[in-house]
C-alpha cells in the first residue's frame, strides 16, 4: 500500500500552491471586501488547465483524477478557500457534462468551460428544498420551442456573474425520477437574479438566487437523458463534496502553518509561546487531525476514481470527517493568535469564516451522517 504522491502528483499540487501564492494570495483580502473575483484570474487558472480537471482532453480538459483534484483544491485554498471553492464548483459542472451529455452537448459547451471563456454555476438547492433536494419545484415543461423553466435557485456560487447555470429541474413526476439536468446560458429570456448575498464567509464569491420566468432554452440544453438529473445531481456532488473537503484541509493547513510561524514569534513571560509545552499538545493535535483527514480524503478520492461499491459513502465520510477537523483547526489556530487572531490582519479569522460553509454545502454533515448510516445498514434490514 503506498501512502505518498507520485512525482506528476506532487508536481501538480505544486504548480497550483505556487499558482494561488502568486496570483491569489495577494489579493484574497480585496477581492472579499469587493465581494468578486477578477474575471481576468480565469484565464490565468485556464492556461494551467484547471478550467476542465477531469474532462476529456477531447474538448480541452486536463483528463486528471478525482484524487489529483483534491491536490489541486487544496493547493488552490492555502491561498483563498473562497477563490478554490468557486473553481471546484465550475469543474463540477464540468465533470456532470463531459460524463452524462451527449457528444453534441459536449462539443457545444466544454471547449468553452475549459478555456474559461465561459464560467458555469450549479444549481440544485431551492428556498424550500435544501437538504430534501428530490422535493425541488422548478419546472421545465417541454414545448414545441424547447424546454420553459419556472422556479427559483437558491445560494447559488456565481449567481449572476456566470456564463451557464446547469439546472436540476422537474420535468416530470414528483420525486427524484422526474428531474432532469439542463443548461441555462447567461442572457436567456426570463432568467433573472436576487441581490447579491451578505454572508458570514466565502465573501469573495458571489452568490443570488437564480430565477426563471418563462425561460425558454432550446431541447438540446438537456444533458443525458429525461428523468435521470437527480442520479447525475448526485454523481456530481460524490466528486464535489472530495473538493469541498479538500478545499477546507488546505484553509486548515494553511492557518496552522501561520499559526506555527506565529507562535516562533510570540513573546510570554520571557519566552517564545512555542516553548509552553501545554501549547505545544495543541499544536500536536492539530497536526494529527489535518494528517488524519488528509489520508481519509486521498482513500475516498481513490475509491471514487476505482468506482469502488462503497465510494459514495467514503465520499460523504470524508467529506463529513474533513470540514469538521478542519473548521476545528483552524479555530484554534486563532485561539492560538489570541486577540491577534480576531484582527483581519492576520488572515486567521477569514479562514475561519471561510471554513464555517464548508460544513453545510455540498450537502450538510448531518445528511452525510445520514448517507453513511443508509450505506452501513443497506441489506440489514
Amino acid at each position: 500500500m503506498d501512502f505518498g504522491l507520485s512525482e506528476e502528483q506532487q508536481a501538480i499540487f505544486d504548480m497550483a500552491h505556487a499558482f494561488g501564492q502568486e496570483h491569489i494570495a495577494p489579493h484574497a483580502r480585496a477581492w472579499e471586501v469587493a465581494g468578486t473575483i477578477p474575471r481576468e484570474l480565469w484565464a490565468k487558472v485556464a492556461e494551467l488547465g484547471l478550467g476542465g480537471i477531469y474532462v476529456s482532453e477531447d474538448y480541452g480538459g486536463s483528463g486528471l483524477s478525482r484524487l489529483d483534484a483534491t491536490l489541486v483544491f487544496e493547493a488552490l485554498a492555502m491561498a483563498c478557500p473562497s477563490v478554490g471553492s468557486f473553481l471546484s464548483i465550475h469543474n463540477m459542472c464540468g465533470g456532470m457534462i463531459d460524463k452524462f451529455g451527449s457528444e453534441a452537448v459536449k462539443a457545444e459547451w466544454l471547449p468553452g468551460l475549459c478555456s474559461m471563456e465561459k464560467v458555469f454555476s450549479y444549481c440544485l438547492t431551492e428556498p424550500g428544498s435544501g437538504s430534501d433536494a428530490a422535493a425541488l419545484r422548478t419546472r421545465a415543461d417541454k414545448t414545441n420551442e424547447g424546454y420553459n423553466l419556472n422556479g427559483t435557485k437558491a445560494f447559488i456560487s456565481g449567481g449572476g456573474y456566470s456564463d451557464a447555470y446547469v439546472v436540476m429541474c422537474r420535468t416530470g413526476e414528483d420525486g427524484p425520477k422526474g428531474i432532469s439536468t439542463v443548461i441555462v446560458p447567461n442572457g436567456a429570456g426570463g432568467l433573472s437574479f436576487g441581490g447579491q448575498e451578505d454572508k458570514m464567509g466565502w465573501r469573495a464569491q458571489p452568490t443570488a438566487q437564480v430565477q426563471f420566468d418563462d425561460c425558454l432554452i432550446p431541447h438540446d440544453n438537456l444533458v443525458g437523458e429525461e428523468g435521470r438529473g437527480f442520479v447525475y445531481a448526485m454523481v456530481g456532488l460524490d466528486g464535489g463534496r472530495l473538493n469541498i473537503a479538500a478545499s477546507a484541509l488546505g484553509g486548515a493547513q494553511a492557518a496552522l502553518d501561520a499559526t506555527v510561524t506565529y507562535m516562533a514569534e510570540r513573546k510570554a513571560f520571557g519566552k517564545s509561546i512555542d516553548q509552553f509545552q501545554g501549547l505545544q499538545f495543541r499544536l500536536a493535535d492539530c497536526e494529527v487531525k489535518l494528517q488524519s483527514a488528509r489520508t481519509f480524503l486521498r482513500q475516498a478520492a481513490w475509491k471514487l476514481d476505482n468506482g469502488t461499491a462503497d465510494a459514495t459513502k467514503f465520499c460523504a465520510m470524508a467529506k463529513m470527517y474533513v470540514t469538521d477537523v478542519a473548521f476545528d483547526v483552524a479555530n484554534q489556530c486563532l485561539q492560538l493568535h489570541g486577540g491577534y487572531g480576531y484582527l483581519a490582519d492576520y488572515g486567521i479569522e477569514k479562514i475561519v469564516r471561510d471554513l464555517r460553509v464548508h460544513q453545510i454545502l455540498e450537502g450538510t454533515n448531518e445528511i452525510m451522517r445520514v448517507i453513511v448510516a443508509r450505506g452501513m445498514l443497506a441489506g440489514k434490514a
